[in-house]
């Protein structure tokens, strides 16, 4: 598939993150999940990752696609923002089919479980995580319109690590980012190839820039 040898490292990343996750959704009880995945918490990784999710929210990909939008042409526009915008609204479909309760609504059952001062915890809509699926599919962008393995690999930990957030942070349990990447990363990916595979992505306008089309 032409234009995605660059994206392997990724992919490779997104492969190892989901299986081990998926063993462990699939092997440990939903609670016990949880309370395993915060295994070190203190005062600067509370800090650290309260500011760092923020980088999974929707504003984040919106002004990183209306800039490719300005700078540079309409292939890597579309390209943020389909894998994005698609994604995000498979997301909120599924949110309200599933309807599961966050962290929160089991903080008796969690017990002694450490939890993040001062951070306003949602209740509902926790199955599949936005964050998590917007991580991936702005990550997964990002590292084709680059196009180098190195960056590749570093923006599939960045993913990975934008998704794990969203558990430490007690805002979803791990299967909600698990599907979440998986989303993000398959709708990403469909869109690039519609985008550089596709009968569609021969035409000329798609490498224009904004103030060049007529």
């Amino acid at each position: 598939m032409r234009g995605l040898k660059a994206i392997n490292p990724f992919l490779l990343i997104w492969a190892c993150y989901t299986m081990v996750l998926g063993l462990a959704v699939m092997t440990t009880d939903q609670l016990e999940l949880h309370r395993a995945m915060h295994p070190y918490t203190s005062t600067w990784s509370d800090g650290f990752f309260r500011l760092f999710t923020h980088l999974g929210d929707g504003l984040v990909p919106t002004g990183l696609a209306l800039s490719l939008l300005m700078f540079k042409d309409v292939r890597s526009f579309l390209l943020m923002a389909l894998s994005c915008g698609i994604s995000a609204i498979v997301v909120q479909v599924l949110k309200r089919y599933f309807a599961h309760d966050r962290p929160f609504m089991y903080k008796q059952e969690l017990g002694d479980m450490s939890w993040v001062e001062g951070l306003e915890l949602h209740h509902h809509l926790s199955f599949p995580s936005g964050h998590a699926t917007a991580s991936f599919s702005m990550c997964f962008a990002l590292a084709a319109l680059i196009g180098r393995r190195k960056w590749s690999f570093v923006l599939g930990l960045a993913a990975c690590a934008l998704a794990y957030s969203r558990v430490y942070l007690s805002q979803h349990f791990t299967e909600d980012i698990l599907l979440g990447a998986a989303i993000g990363t398959t709708t990403a990916f469909v869109i690039h190839w519609w985008l550089h595979n596709s009968p569609f992505s021969r035409r000329t306008w798609l490498d224009r820039r904004l103030f060049q089309l007529k």
